[in-house]
C-alpha cells in the first residue's frame, strides 16, 4: 500500500489557502479517481482508499492541523504497516514559484512546521516530499501570507500545481523510482 499525505489546516476558513495546498493535490486525486473521504477520528485523518494504476493506495488529510501532522500520520502507518519508503508527502513550499512543484526524497523541514511535526513523530527526515510551490511573501508575514488565498492572477499557475503534482504522484504509484521522478519534475 502507498500512503499519500497531503498537509494543510482543516475546516472552511482554510479552504483555498496557500498552506492548504497539500490538500488540494489530495482532494484532487480524489476526485480523478472518484475516492470519497471519511473521518477517521481515532486516527486524526481524513482518508480515503482505492486502487490507482494498479497499486492499493490510502489518501490522507491529517485533521490535527498542520503544525501536528506527524501526530496523525504516524499512528497510521503504524496501522497499515506502510513503511517510510511507500509514503509521499504533498505540501506547500514559499521557496517555489507558483507552477512550479520540486520532488525532494529526504531532508530537513526547511522552517516547515508540518514537516517538523513529521520528522519528530517519525524519527526520520527520510520521506519523499512532493514541494508544490506558493511563492515567497518578500516582507509581508509569513504566518498572514501562507493563511491567505490565492489571487486571481494566480490561478493559472495553482492548476498547473496541482496537475505536475497529481502526475508526479501517480508516476510514483506506478513505481517510477524516485531518483528519475526527479529528474522529470525538478
Amino acid at each position: 500500500m502507498k500512503m499519500i499525505v497531503g498537509l494543510g489546516n482543516i475546516g472552511p476558513q482554510y479552504d483555498g489557502t496557500r498552506h492548504n495546498m497539500g490538500f488540494m493535490v489530495i482532494d484532487q486525486i480524489a476526485k480523478d479517481y472518484q475516492l470519497s473521504f471519511k473521518h477517521t477520528s481515532k486516527m486524526e485523518a481524513m482518508t480515503a482508499s482505492g486502487i490507482i494504476n494498479g497499486e492499493k493506495v490510502l489518501l490522507v488529510k491529517p485533521t490535527t492541523f498542520m503544525n501536528e501532522s506527524g501526530r496523525s500520520v504516524k499512528p497510521l502507518m503504524d496501522y497499515y504497516d506502510v513503511p517510510v519508503e511507500d509514503l509521499i508527502i504533498v505540501h506547500d513550499d514559499m521557496d517555489l514559484p507558483i507552477g512550479k512543484i520540486r520532488l525532494k526524497a529526504k531532508g530537513s523541514a526547511a522552517g516547515h512546521n508540518g514537516l517538523k511535526s513529521l520528522i519528530n513523530h517519525l524519527g526520520t527526515q527520510g520521506f519523499h516530499r512532493v514541494k508544490v510551490g506558493i511563492d515567497h511573501p518578500g516582507n509581508s508575514n509569513v504566518v498572514d501570507y501562507v493563511l491567505g488565498k490565492f489571487k486571481a492572477d494566480q490561478q493559472d499557475g495553482l492548476q498547473d500545481n496541482i496537475t505536475q503534482a497529481e502526475n508526479a504522484v501517480e508516476d510514483w504509484i506506478i513505481g517510477m523510482p524516485f531518483g528519475q521522478l526527479m529528474n522529470k519534475y525538478n
